[in-house]
């Protein structure tokens, strides 16, 4: 289960008929309109579920009649060819349906994570320019939106029911039980609600698109900095969507049900959660969140075949008691961050579902790198080049040498999937390539037989006494031990060598270490420089909102400890 994959011979299903195959050596991408993947998916497969929501079902069909209707009425809007329209939506078929009409009518679309903060939309509409605002009426997010209206450029919000969606037994339940989480958009004809949206069952006007316009404003995480606009064309999702294809395989006339708890508004499930799907014409299974209990029952209700995570899920996962869950998974893939070995090893022999790891970047769609389906997977390694891609890595201190097999540089990434640059950051983007080839801050290198390894990433790096000292390799020999279940290490002041490692971990329920035996297990794996200088036992580490550990915080509760004259 979640093993091997057989990809047959025949033409790209976007570019011949229906029931054809890709070959088994890629050929060159060809530049297609993300919408393209929604026609051919409604054209040859209208019949079949494109998403299970909570249990309501919605045919390819009936999510291309909402894609028209809901183009439409953005033009009533004043939406036009470029128009940035926000998306902040939990994982929902309004999601699915708004993505698809922005982008019909040759409009961009901008990601907002509904937990963001007031000010971080502000700073997301300000920077993007975004228009129109969709949303849910969830306390979640819209009291966030509303004082940004009439802001800068801000001056439509659409507003959807999240109960609505629901299966009409959730729907009543939900309304009498969850009153608390929903609000009221004002009385404001800036607010429009979603039916009122598609009620005109009018076809939008024709619009003139070509794959290397603009299609996504993906932002950055911030984490080291302003979040930045990734420009995201329509080739360039497509293309990784194609490659997905072409790494996994695909069997046209067998429906794949997609398992999708990753956020669409993040880049890594916007691929391989909604434009990959779509692209096959696989069933969606969408959870707005998650939630262990409503997780594990979902996935033992729908049986779903492929499941993306992030390491955090499947460190969640790894402390459950499964029953069958994952039985009909054949494939399995993590990304998002580091996926540590006994995180692996762990959920595979538990669910005897084999997890590849892959690797990414928001400015590359994401995907540039994963390890094989049916082949060699190296542990510790994020795989070869994804499908059409080409890595190399470039000394960071003279970006002009190319590195030799096997030594430690920049990786740098050429391929269809690569952005066009930062939005409205000429300097930025400048930087972000070398020689046409993108920059991804991370240090990593490449072995003969082309896999690749990361090492860290650059900002991240340790200078201990004129030494690098690379967090990851540190956190992996962490991992090493069984009582170990999250960590991470980040650089702290220190007199003598100006940096030293500090190793925080979480240790799995009903375990106990202390600092002493940890440090002894670590003196058997890691050299004298590596050693952290401090390890703190934690019952729970931060993490960003997909789920990442967060190195930034983690940082930030130092220094304030430090300023206050703590050390311990």
């Amino acid at each position: 289960m979640g093993g091997a994959v057989t990809i047959g011979g025949g033409k790209h299903p976007a570019t011949s008929s229906c029931s054809s195959q890709l070959p088994e050596e890629m050929p060159p991408i060809a530049p297609r309109l993300l919408t393209d993947l929604l026609d051919h998916a409604v054209e040859c497969h209208g019949a079949w579920p494109a998403i299970d929501f909570m249990g309501r079902k919605w045919t390819y069909a009936e999510i291309g009649e909402l894609v028209r209707k809901a183009a439409r009425g953005l033009q009533d809007l004043g939406v036009t060819k470029g128009t940035r329209v926000g998306l902040c939506l939990p994982n929902t078929p309004y999601y699915v349906v708004c993505y698809f009409a922005i982008l019909r009518i040759g409009a961009v679309v901008v990601n907002f994570n509904p937990l963001y903060t007031e000010r971080e939309m502000a700073h997301l509409v300000e920077d993007s320019g975004a228009e129109v605002l969709i949303t849910t009426d969830l306390a979640l997010s819209l009291p966030k939106i509303e004082p940004l209206v009439g802001k800068d450029t801000l001056h439509r919000v659409i507003v959807c029911p999240f109960a609505d969606a629901l299966p009409s037994m959730k729907r009543r339940a939900f309304l009498l039980f969850k009153r608390r989480d929903i609000v009221h958009e004002p009385h404001d004809l800036r607010y429009v609600r979603f039916a009122d949206l598609i009620a005109r069952d009018a076809d939008p006007d024709p619009v003139i698109r070509d794959p290397h316009d603009l299609a996504v404003l993906q932002y950055t995480g911030g984490t080291t900095g302003v979040p930045k606009g990734a420009m995201l064309s329509h080739e360039n999702l497509a293309a990784n969507s194609a490659q997905m294809i072409a790494h996994v395989g695909h069997m046209p006339d067998h429906q794949e049900r997609t398992l999708g708890v990753l956020p669409l508004f993040h880049v890594f499930a916007l691929t391989t959660v909604l434009n990959y799907s779509v692209d096959t014409a696989a069933e969606m299974i969408l959870l707005p969140r998650f939630e262990m209990k409503s997780f594990l029952a979902t996935a033992k209700r729908t049986k779903p075949t492929q499941f993306f995570g992030v390491p955090t899920l499947y460190t969640a996962l790894n402390k459950e008691a499964l029953h069958g869950e994952f039985d009909s998974v054949r494939v399995c893939i993590s990304g998002g961050a580091p996926l540590p070995l006994e995180v692996r090893k762990s959920f595979e022999e538990k669910t005897g579902v084999n997890v590849v790891e892959g690797y990414g970047l928001s400015e590359a769609s994401p995907i540039i790198a994963c390890n094989p389906l049916d082949g060699v997977v190296k542990n510790n390694s994020c795989g070869p080049a994804f499908p059409g891609t080409a890595l190399e890595i470039r000394d960071p201190d003279d970006p002009n040498h190319v590195c030799k097999t096997g030594e430690k540089g920049e990786v740098c990434a050429r391929g269809p999937q690569v952005m066009k640059g930062y939005w409205n950051r000429p300097e930025a983007s400048e930087r972000t390539f070398i020689y046409g080839a993108l920059r991804t801050g991370d240090i990593g290198y490449l072995d003969e037989d082309g896999y690749l390894f990361l090492v860290d990433r650059i900002k991240d790096m340790i200078l201990c006494g004129g030494y690098n000292v690379y967090p990851r390799v540190i956190e992996e020999a962490i991992y090493e031990h069984p009582a170990v279940a999250e960590a991470a290490v980040i650089g702290v002041p220190d007199p003598y060598r100006g940096q030293s490692p500090k190793a925080f971990i979480v240790l799995h329920e009903g375990n106990s270490l202390d600092e002493e035996a940890m440090m002894a297990f670590l003196r058997e794996r890691l050299n004298k420089i590596e050693i952290p200088g401090a390890i703190e036992f934690r019952t729970s580490l931060p993490k960003t909102m997909v789920g990442k550990l967060s190195k930034k915080d983690l940082a930030e509760e130092e220094a304030a400890r430090r300023a206050s004259g703590q050390t311990a």
